[in-house]
């Protein structure tokens, strides 16, 4: 395991303990966020875009978790696609992302944070 990674334990008892990966909270919270209708894309700096144009999908791409006490603080940088209103989009990016970590995890969602980067106009309605 690579050494800069953050792992969270969630369950520990006679059976023994359950650890979640940062990167996994991470993932999960930028599949969620793809899935909702009118999010165009993920939003990433310069280095995300690079490597997923070299062929490595990054699916953590335009997406912060942090993880504080077993709960989670979620930042998460979107493309919308023209058509689609902002604040409904959002609020549906928020609440996907929150169950999904809440559900597949075990960890409290205390905030999800969107920002819209850009309007992808090739997905327009």
């Amino acid at each position: 395991m690579a050494e800069d990674r953050k792992v969270y334990s969630i369950k520990e008892d006679n059976l023994g303990e359950v650890n979640i990966a940062d990167e996994v909270v991470t993932i999960i919270a930028g599949l969620a966020a793809t899935e909702v209708e009118g999010v165009s894309s993920m939003a990433g700096n310069i280095t995300n875009e690079l490597v997923s144009r070299l062929g490595r999908k990054n699916l953590a791409k335009g997406v912060k978790v942090d993880v504080v006490n077993n709960h989670v603080t979620v930042e998460v940088a979107i493309n919308i696609a023209y058509g689609y209103a902002i604040p409904d989009i959002s609020a549906k990016v928020q609440e996907k992302i929150k169950t999904a970590i809440e559900t597949m995890t075990g960890l409290e969602v205390n905030a999800v944070n969107v920002r819209i980067v850009s309007v992808d106009m090739g997905n327009s309605r």
